[in-house]
């Protein structure tokens, strides 16, 4: 996807982006493929591919409807090099994003590519999940958890759904149809009280698969949830 075939798309969907956004987009690519040499961000660096794997594919919910340019709170679970949630925050700036990441090495860079684009709005904290989930500050807080390409939902559950507000949503960006994931995932999403709203399979521009798969949270998540660092991985529920 070049560059002009990226602003087109957004534009048919509504979002006619700025020369501000679009000079965002351009120094994200530039950025990541210099950090890239140093830490392990990423195994796509070709500029078509960012912006067709990376860039578009992470816009999915925005383009789909699900988030609108508005202030409400957005934590994005182990986003690596800021995917999806740093795209969401270009074409909707109003949005309050938090990213929350294992590696400090990517953290550093998350910092510098917000204050190179100029973003406002936007934290970033070095930790696991499970650790934060139990924080009085971070439980509880947030209207929106997304994670792309994160864990299987059996195991995402329980490192997102505490974060969440009573009605707040997980939004999981998969690269395949997750019906067998969802079956393996029912006992977890029941004992976290989450409830599967939307499964919807769709298409890249190119024709590769995707999925969208959206979770409410129904009730507060009992205090034992998330479990210690690593046990949901080790144990899933």
């Amino acid at each position: 996807m070049t560059k002009q075939e990226f602003y087109t798309l957004l534009a048919q969907a509504g979002f006619e982006l700025t020369d501000q956004q679009k000079n965002q987009f351009d120094r994200y690519f530039t950025l990541l493929v210099e950090w890239n040499e140093k830490i392990n961000l990423t195994a796509i660096t070709q500029k078509e591919e960012v912006y067709l794997k990376h860039f578009y594919d992470s816009l999915a919910p925005v383009l789909m409807g699900y988030i609108k340019n508005e202030p409400i709170s957005i934590l994005d679970i182990g986003a690596g090099a800021g995917f999806p949630s740093l795209p969401m925050k270009i074409i909707c700036p109003n949005l309050k994003v938090t990213i929350i990441d294992s590696l400090n090495k990517r953290i550093n860079f998350l910092h510098l590519l917000s204050e190179e684009l100029g973003l406002q709005n936007v934290r970033f904290f070095h930790g696991r999940a499970e650790d934060f989930g139990q924080d009085k500050a971070f439980r509880g807080q947030f209207d929106i958890v997304t994670a792309r390409a994160v864990a299987r939902m059996q195991v995402l559950s329980e490192l997102t759904i505490p974060f969440l507000k009573v009605n707040g949503q997980v939004i999981a960006l998969k690269a395949s149809a997750a019906d067998q994931e969802l079956e393996d995932a029912q006992r977890a999403l029941n004992l976290l009280f989450g409830k599967v709203d939307i499964s919807q399979d769709y298409q890249l521009p190119n024709g590769d698969g995707r999925n969208l798969t959206i979770v409410t949270k129904k009730k507060e998540t009992p205090n034992k949830y998330p479990r210690k660092a690593g046990m949901p991985n080790k144990k899933p529920l």
